[in-house]
């Protein structure tokens, strides 16, 4: 099934090509691989270099760890991800030292799992964040060390069958992807003066 993004301006392939699937296939991704989109998240950008992002990593192969994490999810959620080969939950680090707090933790991991989606896409994976899941309940379960908080879960897979998804989430998984228009957010100076109108005056 072809989702690649049908852009007003020329972006990378790896960037068109990446979206957010249901559909897994059972086919397990290499440690190789899976290793790759770490390598990539770690090399991502932050704030003073402080990395305030950590990952438990759970697969179709660990089952037990695998069924806590698929736990925590959203009854809609569960539908889907429990086909995923790979679901992961990760963590951000509130503080970059006793007493002092890290305001841009979120957004610094928000980068690395960008960062980790692109390399997925680069690999011929595909993944699927979420936000639908229990936080306190998955930093119990997954013992999380004081200062960190649980964030998200994202699924990592091979793109699969939109047949296998059940009624309603398989004509989501159909739907053709769109986007607000840039001169919705993005402003030349002040706000609602949308870059592109001067650009298209001056040109």
């Amino acid at each position: 099934m072809d989702k690649t993004a049908q852009t007003d301006y020329p972006i990378h392939e790896f960037l068109k090509t990446r979206w957010s699937p249901r559909a897994f296939a059972a086919q397990p991704v290499e440690t190789e691989k899976l290793l790759s989109l770490f390598e990539a998240a770690r090399w991502s950008a932050s704030g003073a270099n402080s990395q305030p992002w950590a990952f438990i990593v759970t697969t179709q192969e660990t089952p037990e760890a695998f069924a806590k994490l698929l736990g925590t999810l959203g009854e809609r959620n569960q539908l889907w991800a429990k086909n995923a080969p790979v679901l992961v939950l990760s963590a951000t680090l509130s503080e970059r030292e006793p007493g002092k707090t890290n305001p841009w933790a979120g957004y610094d991991l928000g980068q690395s799992v960008a960062h980790l989606s692109i390399q997925a896409s680069a690999s011929g994976l595909l993944v699927h964040q979420m936000g639908g899941f229990d936080r306190a309940k998955a930093a119990q379960v997954f013992e999380l060390p004081a200062g960190y908080a649980a964030m998200t879960v994202f699924a990592i897979g091979y793109p699969g069958d939109p047949a296998s998804l059940p009624d309603g989430l398989r004509e989501r998984e159909m739907d053709v992807r769109t986007r607000k228009p840039l001169s919705e957010f993005v402003f030349d100076g002040a706000w609602n003066q949308p870059l592109e109108e001067k650009i298209a005056s001056a040109g």
